[in-house]
C-alpha cells in the first residue's frame, strides 16, 4: 500500500504512476501486436472489420473501466480518512455496482447490436465479421469487469504494481493465445477476442487471490455486501460521473466513426493504426490522470487540501515535458510506425495516418491538461464541470461528423479533436482555478 497524504508530491505521483504506466504500455503493446497479427495472418479486410467497430467496443469497455476506477476513488478517501469500516464496505459496493452494471450493459448492447452496427455504417462487406468480433467482446466484458474492480481496490490503496505483474503474465499469454486462436484454431478476428476474455478472467482470479492472502482487510464480508445508501449516495456520483464523462468522450468518437467508414478502407485502416499510435502516446497523460484522481481522492480524505494543487502542478510539469518529447517521435518517425501497426504498405494508409499523427501532436499538451483536470476534479469532488467539458467534446465531434466530413474528408476527422480540445479545456481550468477544495488551507 502507498499512502499518497505524505511526502512529495511529484515523487509520490511518480512512484504511483511508473508500474500503473508499464502495465498500460503492456496493455497498449498487446493492442498494438493484435492488429498486427490480425492485419498479417487474416489481412486487411479483416482489420479494417475491427477497427470500424472499435469506436463501439472501446465506448463500452471505457465506460466500465471508468466507473469503476471512479468507484475506487471512493475506496481512496476512506483509506486516506482512515476509515476502515466505511473502506471495506465501499469495497463491496464496488464488487455489487461494477458486476451488475457490465452484465446489464452487456445484454442492452447484445440486443441492440443490428441497429449499432447499422449506426455505424460498417458496410455489408464488413458486417459478418465485425458482428462476430463485437458480440464476442460484449458477451466476455464481465471478465474485464471483475479485473478492473480487482486493480481499482488495490490502486485505490496504492498498489500499481501488483496488477501491473499480472497485467504482464496475462499479456504474454494472451500474445500466445492470439496467434493459437486465430493462426491454428481458424477462429478468425473472434479468436482475438476469446483469447482476451480469457487472460482477462485469468488475471481477476490472481489479483483476488492475492488480497485474500496479502490484504485480507481489502476483501468485504457478505455484510459489507449489503446495499448502504450512504456509501452507495457517494459511489454512485462519482463511478457514473466518470463513466458518463468517458461515454461522452467516445459517443463522439462513435460519431466521428461514422463519417470515417463511409470513405473506405485503406482510410479505416490508415485511421485504425493511427488510433493505436495515438494511445501510445496518450498514455503518460492517462496514467497521470488516472494517478492524480487517487492521489487528490486519498488528500481529500485526509484533508490535505494544499497538496491537492501541488500535485495536480506536478503532473502538468510531468506532461509539458512529455508532450515535447511525442513531437519529436512523431515527426521523425511517423510512417515506420504506421507501417509496424497496420502492416500495410499501401501509400494512402501510411500518408493519411501519418499526416493525422503530424498534426494533432501539436497540440497533445492541450488534451494533457483535459486528461490531468478532470481525472484531479473526479478526485477531489467536482463530478459536474468534467461533465460538462465532455459534452462540449461530445456536441463538437457529432457537429464536425455531419457537417465537415462530408464535405473536406479525412482533413475534417484530422482537425476535429484539435478544434474540441481548445474548446472543451476552458471549463475545466476555469472549474479548478475557482474550486474551494482547491484553493483553501489545510484543517488541522
Amino acid at each position: 500500500m502507498q499512502n499518497l497524504t505524505k511526502g512529495s508530491p511529484t515523487r509520490g505521483i511518480l512512484l504511483f504512476s511508473v508500474p500503473l504506466y508499464v502495465g498500460q504500455l503492456f496493455a497498449l503493446g498487446y493492442s498494438l501486436i493484435d492488429t498486427r497479427i490480425i492485419g498479417s495472418i487474416l489481412g486487411e479486410s479483416s482489420l479494417a472489420a475491427v477497427g470500424a467497430t472499435v469506436s463501439l467496443s472501446e465506448l463500452l469497455t471505457s465506460f466500465e473501466m471508468s466507473s469503476i476506477a471512479g468507484f475506487g476513488i471512493i475506496v481512496a478517501r476512506y483509506f486516506g480518512a482512515q476509515d476502515e469500516r466505511r473502506m471495506k464496505q465501499a469495497i463491496g459496493a464496488t464488487w455489487v455496482a461494477g458486476s451488475a452494471m457490465t452484465l446489464l450493459l452487456s445484454g442492452i448492447t447484445l440486443l441492440l447490436l443490428p441497429q449499432l452496427l447499422s449506426l455505424l455504417q460498417v458496410s455489408e462487406s464488413l458486417r459478418p465479421e465485425a458482428t462476430l468480433y463485437v458480440a464476442t467482446v460484449v458477451a466476455t466484458m464481465i471478465a474485464a469487469s471483475l479485473y478492473q474492480v480487482c486493480a481499482s481496490v488495490l490502486r485505490s490503496v496504492g498498489d500499481t504494481l501488483t496488477p501491473l505483474l499480472f497485467l504482464i503474465l496475462s499479456n504474454a499469454l494472451n500474445v500466445a493465445l492470439d496467434v493459437a486462436l486465430i493462426a491454428y484454431a481458424g477462429m478468425g478476428v473472434q479468436g482475438a477476442a476469446i483469447a482476451t476474455a480469457i487472460t482477462q478472467a485469468l488475471s481477476a482470479l490472481l489479483c483476488f487471490l492475492y488480497m485474500r492472502r496479502r490484504f485480507p482487510q481489502l476483501i468485504p464480508s457478505l455484510a459489507d455486501l449489503r446495499p448502504r445508501r450512504e456509501v452507495y449516495s457517494e459511489l454512485l456520483p462519482t463511478g457514473l460521473s466518470m463513466g458518463f464523462m468517458m461515454s461522452f468522450v467516445l459517443l463522439g468518437t462513435f460519431a466521428l466513426q461514422t463519417s470515417i467508414n463511409a470513405l473506405g478502407t485503406n482510410i479505416i485502416v490508415a485511421h485504425t493504426g493511427a488510433r493505436r499510435i495515438t494511445m501510445l502516446l496518450f498514455l503518460p497523460y492517462t496514467v497521470l490522470g488516472m494517478a492524480l484522481a487517487t492521489y487528490c481522492g486519498q488528500n481529500l480524505g485526509a484533508r490535505q487540501y494544499r497538496r491537492i494543487s501541488q500535485g495536480i502542478w506536478s503532473a502538468i510539469r510531468i506532461s509539458a515535458m512529455w508532450s515535447i518529447v511525442a513531437i519529436i517521435i512523431v515527426y521523425v518517425a511517423a510512417p515506420l510506425c504506421v507501417r509496424l501497426v497496420t502492416a500495410s504498405s499501401q501509400p494512402e494508409v501510411v500518408d493519411n495516418a501519418s499526416l493525422y499523427l503530424r498534426v494533432d501532436v501539436l497540440f497533445y499538451f492541450v488534451c494533457a491538461l483535459i486528461c490531468l483536470l478532470r481525472n484531479a476534479m473526479q478526485g477531489f469532488g467536482d463530478n459536474r464541470t468534467p461533465i460538462l467539458s465532455s459534452t462540449v467534446e461530445l456536441t463538437g465531434k457529432v457537429l464536425i461528423a455531419l457537417l465537415l466530413v462530408p464535405s473536406i474528408g479525412y482533413w475534417g476527422v484530422i482537425v476535429c479533436e484539435p478544434i474540441v480540445w481548445v474548446l472543451m479545456v476552458v471549463p475545466l481550468i476555469a472549474g479548478t482555478l475557482r474550486n474551494p477544495v482547491v484553493r483553501q488551507k489545510d484543517r488541522k
